[in-house]
């Protein structure tokens, strides 16, 4: 009897790399204004420099990563009329992402949501604003899931990604994460609630409350600028 054999699928170097650089923007270990290396890349992942330099270029799409003469390829730094402007758009698209939870999001997910809660509940208790910031990325994402709406969960994730280092800086400022876990509790309960209209309100409240505690400090001078 013949037998059949299944070809393991292939592995988009580029991707795989992209992947690993983007992982270190939200961590912070690559920091805006920080230069890539395309021959480190090579180095580092084994690989030729086409699926290094197409990585790079994936980034530069997204607008992560910006090409300087004469510097190459380095991490891109979000001005605040860029960061003021990524706001709005943020605040609407995750108001929507909320409302079709409301209405949609699935059983599994639902729990999902309710143990990111917690998660971020456990991080304030603490006082553990890297712990708070990794929970507060899974309950975003999730409601991002939850919205069943592929196209717009990933327009988020990118703006998300985008914006990373300044949202990341949100939760050192005081009473940040206090306001946020309130906001994350009224925004869970209107969308397991399947209350529309409040999950958006919410949801967009608690955006443009954590946008301006930023914007407040870098006009102030008290955090680097993204």
């Amino acid at each position: 009897m013949a037998t059949t054999t299944t070809t393991p699928p292939r592995v988009n170097l580029s991707d795989k790399i992209r992947e690993a650089l983007e992982e270190e923007i939200i961590s912070g270990k690559l920091y805006a204004g920080c230069s890539i290396d395309e021959q480190e890349l090579m180095e580092r992942f084994e690989v030729s420099r086409t699926p290094a330099r197409e990585a790079i270029q994936q980034l530069a799409t997204a607008g992560l990563v910006e090409m300087v003469p004469r510097h190459g390829a380095v991490v891109a730094t979000l001005s605040l009329t860029e960061y003021v402007a990524m706001l709005e758009m943020l605040t609407e698209l995750e108001g929507l992402a909320a409302r079709l939870s409301a209405r949609r999001m699935p059983a599994a997910l639902r729990r999902d949501l309710q143990a990111s809660f917690q998660a971020c509940e456990t991080a304030a208790a603490k006082d553990d604003s890297v712990a708070y910031e990794e929970a507060n990325r899974w309950f975003h994402q999730t409601i991002y899931d939850g919205s069943l709406n592929e196209v717009l969960a990933r327009q988020l994730r990118q703006m998300r990604l985008r914006m990373r280092h300044p949202q990341r800086s949100l939760f050192d400022r005081p009473n940040r994460v206090r306001n946020s876990l309130a906001e994350h509790q009224d925004i869970m309960k209107a969308i397991l609630d399947g209350d529309e209209d409040a999950a958006d309100r919410h949801m967009c409240r608690h955006i443009s409350s954590g946008g301006n505690v930023y914007v407040d400090a870098v006009a102030r001078g008290s955090v680097p600028r993204g």
